[in-house]
């Protein structure tokens, strides 16, 4: 067995790799082959490698090892490869105990390879989901093994046990008998119970790098005298995702598909692929809004067998390989599933397409590869999708729309009357890292309507000063106990108070039916220790005025419907169906407060 390479020790030329087999010996499939027999075998696994080996050297081995990972990445195999190794022992050799170091096989290896060993019992909870059969390994658990050095008991796809089985597990698997060892395979390991998982040791098996996997299948196609291509090594690592087990049965596939000859072609054509060159010709004519060439394009790939949901998937694919170029340009050296051309052409894309556009065709794209999958006529939708790309790929932005459709008005009605509007912000959040943070921010629940112009909140109160602060109004107080970082009192104040009287040192107020009872002694005291003078708040049965909360709604109502009642928005609103009023933001205040703030700029018309 090559450590360095990770292959089977039984290859002709090669350690690790069996000879071709004659006439008279069963074929096997290469993913049974090649299936790994110890540590050194194993691909892509170093980090859990290194973990058993530490432990088996220090003798610190758990009762139970839990086993997680995607399909194909050796979960059953390093179940077996555990169990050799607990086991290992060498007839005419000293007993060094459990150990990863296993250069030949030892005296129970080739029965548990074959899963035939009596101290090795394997089960498969897809078809063994009930009590009674854990039942009957608790039953056999009591008994020491008859040959091996430990009874190890692998459970594959734990998750499929049910609820009492499950249960009957706990305490046997928290303190088995010292013989005793469990080691569990999943796929799904949110449906393993938190109970079962605090009892084992987790390893979370890696999808192989395709650098790593590229390589274990050139050294097979090597060791069988297949000849293969690299471009059709990189299609079968990218259409495995990081599975062993899927890349060696698509290079089966490909070597009968080729008859021993693995090809580009032949990979594209047995896998319904379109020639990746060709992908990015599609990406080309989409981006530069070519219909008539994207369609002829499409059509020609999907007459050569190409599926036009898979074209998509690989038009998505080759977008996001663009967009990671302009922003990681060196990303695409560390990817040996790349072909030259993805590389040249991707770096030109990348430097002519903003991120703006490839962001837009991604979602694009994403949307319509279900759309296309379901569709009973894919071609005509894949199709329709292509139409949506070639339109999209100039389409301004919310922004520059905006500042077109000013223009477009400026010219036909004249700047004077809308060069003193408001400039509103439709359909963009807020920037709360970019707000100015004020001493006091109280809300505001007085309004005061300009004429021609939506409600604008009241001037907001002066900073609080460090001892005395003049209260004058119900909002001054709101606005020292955020001041003061009461953050509990501020709330109440804004949601359970609905205020009847209001006079420097008295306060007159009646509760929500959410309101606390202890509110009004609450603020009297903090009113005191906050001004140094005596204040009076008292309870009363008027209705009074609203709360301020709902207060700041009714405002922030009144502004979205005046917003939505202006020309220019209106318009806005007209050509882009679906489009919502968000938020609504006074640029006047905004540059004031940026005033005030050192670092910061007023708020432009065109930003807004």
């Amino acid at each position: 067995m090559d450590a360095s390479t990770g292959t089977p020790s039984d290859a002709p030329g090669l350690p690790g790799f069996a000879p071709p087999p004659d006439a008279a010996t069963p074929y096997r499939v290469l993913a049974r082959k090649y299936r790994p027999k110890d540590f050194d075998d194993l691909i892509g696994q170093s980090a859990m490698v290194r973990t058993l080996a530490n432990a088996f050297a220090a003798n610190r081995i758990p009762q139970a090892w839990m086993l997680t990972g995607v399909r194909g990445v050796g979960k059953t195999t390093t179940a077996r490869i555990l169990a050799r190794g607990l086991n290992y022992a060498r007839d005419g050799h000293p007993d060094t105990g459990p150990t990863i170091a296993m250069p030949e096989l030892g005296r129970h290896c080739q029965a548990i390879i074959e899963s035939r060993h009596m101290d090795v019992l394997e089960m498969d909870a897809a078809s063994h989901t009930g009590i009674e059969d854990v039942r009957a390994i608790i039953d056999g658990i009591r008994y020491s093994p008859v040959s091996a050095r430990y009874k190890v008991y692998i459970v594959d796809e734990v998750h499929m046990l049910s609820e009492k089985a499950f249960n009957a597990f706990l305490k046997t698997l928290e303190e088995p008998p010292p013989h005793a060892k469990f080691v569990f395979a999943t796929t799904e390991i949110r449906k393993v119970p938190v109970t079962i998982l605090s009892r084992c040791q987790r390893f979370d098996l890696r999808r192989v790098e395709a650098a790593t996997l590229s390589a274990h299948l050139a050294r097979i196609c090597a060791a069988e005298g297949v000849s293969a291509e690299d471009e059709a090594l990189a299609a079968i690592v990218r259409a495995a995702e990081g599975s062993v087990r899927d890349a060696l049965s698509l290079l089966d596939q490909a070597i009968a598909h080729g008859a021993g000859l693995v090809s580009a072609a032949s990979v594209r054509d047995m896998l319904g692929l379109a020639d990746r060159g060709r992908i990015v010709d599609l990406f080309e004519a989409a981006m530069r809004g070519d219909i008539p060439k994207a369609f002829a394009e499409l059509r020609s790939q999907y007459e050569s067998g190409a599926d036009p949901a898979v074209i998509l998937s690989d038009l998505a694919g080759f977008c996001h390989l663009v967009t990671r170029l302009k922003l990681v340009p060196e990303a695409a050296a560390a990817d040996p599933t790349l072909s030259e051309a993805e590389r040249r052409r991707g770096a030109e894309f990348a430097g002519k397409l903003s991120v703006r556009v490839l962001s837009r065709a991604w979602q694009i794209l994403l949307k319509a590869i279900p759309e296309v999958q379901t569709a009973t006529r894919p071609l005509a939708a894949a199709e329709m999708v292509f139409v949506r790309l070639a339109y999209a790929a100039d389409l301004p932005t919310p922004d520059e729309a905006l500042r077109q459709l000013k223009g477009e008005a400026l010219a036909t009605a004249g700047a004077p009357a809308l060069v003193s509007a408001p400039a509103l912000p439709v359909g963009a959040l807020p920037d709360p890292a970019a707000a100015p943070q004020a001493t006091v921010p109280p809300p505001r629940p007085a309004l005061v309507r300009t004429s021609g112009g939506p409600p604008q909140p009241s001037v907001a109160p002066a900073p609080v000063e460090a001892a005395g602060p003049r209260l004058t109004q119900f909002a001054d107080v709101v606005a020292l106990a955020d001041a003061r970082r009461d953050i509990g009192l501020k709330m109440a104040l804004e949601r359970e108070v609905h205020l009847v009287r209001f006079e420097e040192g008295h306060i007159e107020l009646r509760l929500a039916e959410s309101g606390r009872p202890s509110l009004a002694n609450d603020l009297a005291r903090a009113l005191d220790a906050w001004t140094g003078r005596r204040w009076i708040v008292a309870l009363s049965q008027e209705h009074g005025a609203p709360t301020l909360e709902a207060t700041s709604r009714a405002a922030q109502a009144s502004r979205h419907e005046d917003a939505a009642a202006h020309p220019l928005v209106r318009e806005v609103l007209q050509r882009f169906p679906g489009a919502q009023i968000v938020d609504v933001r006074d640029k006047a205040a905004g540059a004031d407060a940026a005033e005030a703030v050192p670092g910061t700029e007023p708020t432009s018309e065109e930003d807004a």
